[in-house]
């Protein structure tokens, strides 16, 4: 017997235990948004999960209760990175771009969103759950917004034209004959919505503008 094989197993401390667990969830997650995205909640199977992750489907059920645990805590997670950007302090334009480069950089949540509004039933959607308008008000009421918009609805068309290029790329291309994934598409596409943003503010009647 060598002197390795006689030397007891070190068992792994705390601290290597959580940085282990730590990356078992990020690799489920990660795999999870890879297969929610391709096939939505309902066509993801957690075995494919697992083996995207090359980790053990139980951890699935450990670690978040199983796939919709999963699901839950992408939604979570996006929440915090939703607020690392959205700050109510810039302008709305560079607001709307801040979540267009989003979408580009990681289109996976985009395409999620698009299966969750094509495949759940809006009838069980919870009134708790309902878009926070506050900040959208609050810019109409400091003037971002001309008086006879709903922000409500310059928020769903914000949502859509942040989407469009990624859930259409077919109509980008009928549309501006340019490739969606290209930077002149991005740089182009981005320049537009801020000057669109812009239109929505009111008006200077003549006496205001001297």
């Amino acid at each position: 017997m060598t002197e390795s094989q006689k030397r007891p197993r070190r068992a792994p401390g705390p601290d290597e235990r959580r940085l282990d667990a730590e990356r078992s969830r990020r690799l489920l997650l990660d795999a999870a948004l890879d297969e929610f995205s391709a096939k939505g909640f309902a066509g993801a199977r957690v075995q494919d999960i697992a083996d995207r992750a090359g980790l053990n489907k139980q951890l699935i059920n450990y670690y978040f209760g199983g796939k919709e645990g999963l699901y839950r805590e992408i939604g979570r997670r996006w929440e915090e990175r939703e607020a690392e950007f959205n700050d109510p302090a810039v302008p709305l334009d560079e607001l709307l771009v801040r979540y267009l480069r989003h979408a580009f950089d990681d289109p996976r949540g985009t395409r999620l969103n698009a299966w969750s509004g094509l495949t759940e039933d809006t009838d069980d959607f919870p009134p708790e759950m309902r878009e926070d308008l506050s900040d959208m008000e609050r810019r109409k009421a400091a003037g971002e917004l001309a008086d006879d918009l709903d922000p409500a609805a310059v928020m769903l068309v914000m949502m859509g034209v942040v989407a469009a290029p990624i859930v259409m790329p077919l109509a980008v291309r009928r549309v501006f004959g340019m490739d969606p994934r290209s930077p002149e598409f991005r740089d182009h596409y981005a320049e537009q919505l801020r000057r669109m943003i812009r239109h929505l503010a009111p008006t200077p009647t003549p006496e205001e503008n001297g």
